[in-house]
């Protein structure tokens, strides 16, 4: 009997928190299975929760599931759900609860069964504590996942951005590329800013998504990120 292929994974992280790494994540997951792919999706931490009668939910977690039309329960999806918009570690600590890294493996595992890809929504920015000693950081290598950093495009991004990718390769994650997401409509020297990310990255943007306040996803950019990932194996 042949092995079953193991899903490929990707983890988006961002270079700061409300920089569109949902907007990117959705996208991708719809581009993705117009594509014929079986994608499943995971937030395994997310702070910024409502109650509802079904318990505490993520709009972020939930946006993702809708994406890709999992039937996997949402515990799965995330593991790791909080009420306050706060740091995860703070929010754990809060609710006397500790994340546990071995449980986000495992769930990601059977969500990643029968599926050609999972994308893993980070929360916040890439250095986002989970505890005193552990870190968003620590998932990629944890989950096996390459590393694709969603840029808010506003003043500031060039740091932010070259800072995120110089962390990204230290801690041994593969960086699998880059993709801008516009912020600021009055962003002055746009073009410029990204001719400058282009060369102090290495690569060409995967995508550029453009300002849209309020969208959920981008079905152009997604087309067109979907078709550049051809990088990694599915």
């Amino acid at each position: 009997m042949a092995a079953k292929k193991k899903a490929a994974g990707l983890f988006v992280t961002g270079t700061d928190t409300g920089v569109g790494k949902t907007l990117v994540s959705v996208s991708l997951v719809l581009a993705l299975a117009r594509h014929g792919l079986r994608v499943g999706v995971m937030k395994p931490i997310a702070s910024g929760s409502e109650q509802t009668p079904a318990g505490l939910r993520n709009s972020d977690a939930l946006a993702l599931m809708q994406a890709c039309g999992t039937d996997s329960p949402y515990s799965a999806v995330n593991p790791y759900c909080f009420e306050p918009p706060i740091s995860p570690h703070i929010a754990a600590k809060e609710a006397r609860i500790a994340i546990d890294p071995g449980i986000i493996r495992t769930q990601y595992q059977a969500l990643a069964d029968n599926k050609d890809l999972v994308i893993v929504e980070g929360a916040g920015g890439w250095y986002v504590p989970l505890s005193l000693d552990a870190s968003m950081s620590d998932l990629p290598k944890l989950l096996d996942t390459p590393v694709l950093l969603v840029v808010g495009l506003r003043l500031g991004c060039l740091n932010h951005a070259l800072l995120t990718k110089r962390a990204i390769e230290a801690s041994g994650a593969e960086f699998a590329g880059w993709i801008g997401n516009c912020l600021d409509p009055g962003l002055e020297r746009l073009e410029e800013n990204l001719a400058t990310l282009r060369h102090r990255l290495g690569s060409e943007p995967l995508a550029v998504f453009p300002f849209e306040p309020g969208a959920h996803s981008n079905v152009h950019c997604g087309e067109h990120l979907g078709r550049r990932l051809s990088l990694i194996s599915f």
